[in-house]
C-alpha cells in the first residue's frame, strides 16, 4: 500500500500533464505512427529482394517511409479541424488497427473488392472474425494511440493564422512527397508497375479509398434501374413436346478449393458419398473472383471474366431474371449472407435459424437447413423450377463449424478462428472434413431428386464461388487481388448429375459430357450453360460459352 501511495504520488503530477500542440503535430504524429507501426506488410513487399548491406536498399526503404507518412499527413491535413481532429483521428486509429490485424493474420489486401466483402458482411459472420487473440493488438495499435491523444489539448488559433499554417503545412508536406518519391522514383515506378496490388498495402489510405470507391459505385448503381437481359428469352420449340416440368438445383458452394476435392484426385477421399453416385465431375474450373461479393454477381452474369466491367455486372440482371422471364419459378434458398443482387426482385428463402434450432447455433446454421422444406418447394410448383442453394460451405475462418461432430474424421483438427495458433496440419484437417460434410449435402441432394423424378426432369448443378488459402505462402482465407491471386484461390470444384429422364427429354449425349470433365472451363460459362441446358432462346445466348452446347440433339 506505502509503494502503491509513494508511485501515485509521483506519477500524479505527471498524469495531469496534458500538452498543448497544434493539430498539424497531431496530424504528424498520426502520419509517424501509420508510416512506421501500420505498414509493414508494404514495406515488407517493397524491399522484398533487397540486401540489408546495400546502401541502397536503406535509400529506397527511407523514402518509402517519408512517402508514407507525408501522403497520410497530406490526407489528414485535408480534413482534420481542431474541433473534431482528436473523435475522427480516434475512429481512423481503431479502423486501422482491425485493418492491420487482418492485413497481418490472413495476409488480405484492402483493394475496393475486399471492403465490398467487409460492408456487406452480416453479424454472424462478423462475430466469427472476432477473438480474444485480437485484445493485443488492439490495445497496441489503437489503445495506446488513443491515450495518447487523448492526453493532448489542441491550441486553439485564429482563423487566418489557422489557414496560413494549414497552407504552409500542405505545401511542405507535398514538397517532401514529391520529393521522396523523386529520389527513387526509377525504383518505385518500376515496382507499382509490375506490383499494382501493392497499393492496397498502404495504410489506412488503402481502406479509406477502397471504402470510397465502393460508396460511390453503390450510390450511382443504386440511382439507375437495372439493365435488362436477354428481353427475348423464351423456352425453345421442344419445350411443347416434354410431358415433365424441370427441377434445376443450382447449388453455389463457399469457399471450396479444387486442389482439395476428392474427385479432383486429391490424397483424401473427401467427396466419398458423390464418388458413389454418377456425376459429371469438371477438373478444371476458374473462378470469376477470389471472394463471393465479386464472384457470385460474376458467375450469373452474361459478361462474367472475359469482359469484367464490374459496374455494368452489378448493374444488370442476372441468369435468373432471364430464367424467369422465360418462363421458370426462381427460388434463392440462402444460408449465406445473400444474394449480392443475383435475385434482386425474385422469392427468396432465408435460413432462420429460429426455426431450426437442431441445426443452428451462434446465428449460423449447417448446411442440411438448406434442404429443410425442400421437398414442400418441389411440391407446390406450378411448372419449371430452379432452386439456387447459397451454401456456407467451408466458410472460414472456423471451418471446425461447418460440420457435424459426425464429419469429423480428420484430425486433430483447428478448433479456433486464429488460424496461425493451428498447426498447418489443423488447418487442413478441419477444412477437408467440412469438405467432407460439402460432399454429404449434395449427395443428399441428389438422392432428393432422385425421389422427384415421376415429377420432374430433375438436375443438379454444383459449383464453388472460389477457393481458399490454408497457410501457403503465409496467406490465409481469400480475396488477394485476382491478378496475383494463387491457383488455390481461384480454381474450384464444379460437379453435375442429370436424371436420366433430364438426359433423354434435353437429347443429352452423357459420353460426349464427360469428355469435357476435363478441358479448362470458368464461370463465365454458367450462364450460357444454363440457358443452353435448359433450351432457353435469347440473343444474349453465347454458344461457344456452353460447355453443352456440343453433346445435345438439335
Amino acid at each position: 500500500m506505502r509503494l502503491t501511495h509513494e508511485i501515485s504520488t509521483r506519477l500524479g503530477p505527471l498524469l495531469r500533464i496534458r500538452p498543448q500542440v497544434s493539430t498539424e503535430v497531431v496530424a504528424l504524429a498520426a502520419s509517424v505512427f501509420f508510416a512506421l507501426a501500420c505498414n509493414s506488410q508494404f514495406l515488407k513487399a517493397a524491399l522484398a529482394g533487397r540486401l540489408e548491406s546495400d546502401p541502397s536498399t536503406w535509400m529506397f526503404g527511407g523514402a518509402m517511409v517519408v512517402m508514407l507518412t507525408m501522403l497520410h499527413l497530406f490526407l489528414l491535413l485535408l480534413v482534420l479541424h481542431r474541433s473534431v481532429a482528436r473523435e475522427l483521428l480516434s475512429v481512423l486509429l481503431i479502423a486501422t488497427a482491425f485493418a492491420t490485424y487482418y492485413m497481418q493474420r490472413f495476409g488480405v489486401f484492402m483493394d475496393p473488392s475486399m471492403l465490398r466483402n467487409v460492408l456487406r458482411t452480416d453479424v454472424a459472420e462478423a462475430r466469427e472474425l472476432f477473438s480474444l487473440g485480437m485484445v493485443p493488438h488492439l490495445v497496441v495499435f489503437a489503445g495506446l494511440p488513443l491515450l495518447l491523444l487523448w492526453r493532448v489539448q489542441i491550441k486553439k488559433r485564429s482563423l487566418a493564422r489557422a489557414l496560413a499554417l494549414r497552407t504552409l503545412a500542405l505545401m511542405a508536406t507535398g514538397v517532401l512527397l514529391i520529393g521522396s518519391v523523386f529520389v527513387v522514383y526509377q525504383d518505385f515506378s518500376a515496382l507499382m508497375r509490375n506490383q499494382k496490388e501493392m497499393r492496397y498495402l498502404v495504410t489506412p489510405a488503402n481502406f479509406l479509398y477502397s471504402t470510397a470507391r465502393v460508396l460511390t459505385a453503390d450510390t450511382r448503381q443504386a440511382a439507375v434501374a437495372r439493365l435488362t437481359v436477354g428481353a427475348d428469352a423464351r423456352q425453345g420449340a421442344s419445350w411443347s413436346a416434354r410431358p415433365r416440368p424441370t427441377l434445376l438445383v443450382l447449388a453455389i458452394g463457399e469457399t471450396a478449393r479444387a486442389a482439395n476435392w476428392g474427385l479432383n484426385g486429391y490424397v483424401r477421399q473427401t467427396t466419398p458419398e458423390l464418388a458413389k453416385q454418377d456425376v459429371l465431375n469438371f477438373t478444371d474450373v476458374t473462378a470469376c473472383g477470389t471472394n463471393t461479393e465479386t464472384s457470385l454477381p460474376c458467375m450469373f452474369s452474361a459478361v462474367g471474366r472475359r469482359s469484367y466491367d464490374e459496374e455494368r455486372i452489378r448493374g444488370s440482371e442476372s441468369l435468373l431474371h432471364v430464367l424467369n422471364r422465360a418462363g421458370f419459378q426462381v427460388l434463392w434458398r440462402d444460408n449465406q449472407s445473400g444474394c449480392k443482387g443475383v435475385c434482386d426482385g425474385l422469392p427468396i428463402q432465408q435460413i432462420d435459424p429460429a426455426q431450426l434450432p437442431e441445426l443452428c447455433v451462434d446465428g449460423r446454421c449447417l448446411d442440411d437447413a438448406l434442404l429443410s422444406g425442400l421437398d414442400t418447394v418441389a411440391r407446390d410448383a406450378k411448372g419449371n423450377l430452379v432452386v439456387v442453394l447459397h451454401m456456407l460451405g467451408n466458410h472460414g475462418p472456423t471451418y471446425y463449424k461447418r460440420y457435424p461432430d459426425a464429419f469429423k474424421r480428420f484430425s486433430p483438427t483447428c478448433d479456433t478462428g486464429e488460424l496461425r495458433k493451428c498447426t498447418k496440419d489443423e488447418i487442413v484437417n478441419a477444412y477437408d472434413n467440412a469438405l467432407l460434410y460439402t460432399d454429404h449435402i449434395l449427395s443428399k441432394t441428389i438422392n432428393f431428386l432422385k425421389q422427384q423424378e415421376r415429377t420432374f426432369d430433375a438436375a443438379l448443378m454444383y459449383v464453388s464461388d472460389h477457393g481458399e488459402s490454408l497457410g501457403e505462402s503465409g496467406l490465409y482465407l481469400h480475396g488477394v487481388p485476382y491478378a496475383i491471386a494463387p491457383d488455390v484461390q481461384t480454381k474450384v470444384p464444379m460437379v453435375w448429375w442429370l436424371s436420366a429422364g433430364f438426359t433423354k427429354s434435353f437429347g443429352l449425349d452423357q459420353s460426349c459430357l464427360k469428355k469435357q470433365t476435363t478441358k479448362p472451363w470458368a464461370h463465365d460459362e454458367l450462364f450460357h450453360t444454363v440457358l443452353g441446358l435448359l433450351q432457353v432462346q435469347t440473343s444474349v445466348y453465347e454458344r461457344k460459352f456452353d460447355i453443352s452446347a456440343g453433346c445435345r440433339a438439335e
